[in-house]
C-alpha cells in the first residue's frame, strides 16, 4: 500500500511539473507572438489609435470651418 501511494505521489509531482512547464511555454509563445506582431505593425507605419483620433478631429474641425466660410461667402454673394 505504501508503494502504491509513492507511485501516485510521483505521478502527481510529474503532472504538476509538466503543467508548470506548459504554462511557461505558453507565456513564452505569447510574448514571442506579441513581439512579432509589434515589429510587423511598426514596419508598416500603421498609426496608433491616438494619432488616428487626433487627425480625425483636425479633419472634422477643418470641415466645419470650410462650411462656415462657404455659408459666409454665399451670404456675401447674395448681397452683391
Amino acid at each position: 500500500m505504501q508503494t502504491r501511494n509513492k507511485i501516485f505521489d510521483d505521478i502527481s509531482q510529474i503532472m504538476t511539473n509538466a503543467m508548470g512547464v506548459a504554462q511557461g511555454a505558453k507565456d513564452e509563445a505569447e510574448n514571442a507572438m506579441k513581439g512579432l506582431m509589434d515589429r510587423w505593425l511598426a514596419d508598416r507605419d500603421f498609426v496608433t489609435r491616438e494619432e488616428f483620433d487626433a487627425v480625425r478631429a483636425m479633419a472634422q474641425k477643418a470641415r466645419e470651418e470650410n462650411e462656415a466660410l462657404k455659408a459666409r461667402l454665399d451670404t456675401l454673394e447674395a448681397k452683391s
